[in-house]
Order: C-alpha cells, then structure tokens, then sequence
C-alpha cells in the first residue's frame, strides 16, 4: 500500500511540473498599423478588446493554424533586466512581418509594455497555449 502511495505521490508531482514548464522564446514589441493581419485581413473584431495580441514566426505560425491561439506567457530575462513580472495572456492575429521574424513572438505595444520596462528590447519569454 506506501509503494502504491509512493507511486501516485511521484506520478502526481511529476504532471504537476511537466504541466507548470512552457516553451522558452524570445519577444519583441510592434506597433501600428496593425491592419492588414494574415488572420483575419481588415477586420478590426479580431482584436481582443484589452489590447494584447501578438504576431507570431514561423515556428508557431503552424500555416495559418495559430490564428486566434491564445497563449499565457511572461517575460524570464532581457537587457538590464527589464522583466515587470506577472503573467498576460495574449491572442495570436498575424504572422510575423519581418523576414526573418525578430523573434518567436512580436507582441502589441500594449502587451510589451505590460512585462516589459522598456518598449524596444528583445526579451526572453516563457509561453504555453
């Protein structure tokens, strides 16, 4: 019966932390005019109404498929230490416009400035879907 407990005990801790661990990017901000999106072209209902949204490279593009993806994630490092803390949400509605891509992630003004103390760093992000 303890190896039984043991068992679920260490099954329990060990989903619990797989759970807890997101992918490791990088983020940068961009700014307006933020239409036309690959998503959803010129319509401006695509936008979460608090303002956080994120285009997003190649890796999470998925062909189109992560449009309206919602992804949890918070600034880990960056120059001078810019992290705020805390964690935002942000919803996915466009493929990234630079060729290369700056980064895993180009969030909206508004949700770079909620995590980040500067606006035009590149940061290192933790995100999960």
């Amino acid at each position: 019966m303890q190896s039984f407990l043991t068992t679920v005990l260490l099954l329990f801790f060990c989903f619990d932390i797989l759970g807890a661990l997101g992918d490791v990017g990088s983020a940068t901000s961009y700014g307006p005019p933020y239409l036309p999106t690959q998503c959803h072209g010129n319509d401006q209902g695509q936008f979460p109404s608090d303002g956080f949204f994120a285009a997003v490279s190649d890796g999470l593009w998925d062909n189109g498929a992560a449009c309206d993806r919602r992804y949890q994630l918070r600034c880990i490092s960056g120059p001078n230490r810019p992290c705020k803390g805390g964690v935002i949400i942000v919803k996915v509605v466009d493929h990234c416009r630079g060729n290369p891509c700056p980064a895993a992630m180009a969030m909206s003004t508004k949700a770079f400035n909620d995590i980040s103390k500067f606006p035009n760093v590149k940061i290192n992000i933790e995100y999960a879907q």
